[in-house]
């Protein structure tokens, strides 16, 4: 029976969950977005909300708390002067999980975990993303564009 026994074991002793959480954690933050399973995005959950809250707070406690966990120096950078101020006035609730669909193999189910109110930012990525693959198709085009007549001439005269 697993009377009083919170949280999620996720398969895996409690060192390698710690590290699962934390990289996933720090993925979070720094991306707005991350594909997942529904249990590792449950589990993620409270402590997103956690660092969020202590990044509202903004202090030098709060920033060292911070950089206990989360991975890198500018997830905590970005934590801190990105994400928190986006949520001044809301108490909580700053995440949301989307399903999305089944993984093929094993079965699970996924999951986007995305910051909320972040849609103009992923907008943006996508926009710029957009452009970039446009620009790279139209240097290929371009390219293969100058190296057709080349090509075709050297047949000719073989010819």
């Amino acid at each position: 029976m697993r009377h009083r026994n919170a949280g999620y074991k996720l398969g895996r002793n409690p060192s390698h969950r710690r590290a699962l959480l934390r990289n996933l954690v720090t993925s979070i933050l720094l991306e707005d977005r991350v594909q997942t399973t529904v249990a590792k995005a449950k589990a993620a959950r409270p402590h997103v909300e956690k660092l969020i809250t202590l990044g509202k707070k903004g202090d030098l406690h709060s920033r060292r708390q911070a950089l206990a966990f989360l991975q890198t120096g500018e997830a905590v950078t970005r934590l801190f002067d990105t994400v928190a101020p986006r949520y001044g006035d809301r108490n909580g609730g700053y995440l949301r999980i989307i399903r999305a669909g089944f993984q093929r193999g094993d079965g699970a189910e996924k999951v986007y975990i995305e910051l909320v109110d972040a849609e103009q930012v992923l907008d943006e990525k996508r926009q710029k993303r957009a452009e970039a693959r446009t620009k790279r198709r139209e240097e290929m085009q371009k390219a293969m564009a100058e190296k057709e007549p080349a090509g075709e001439g050297g047949e000719e005269k073989a010819e």
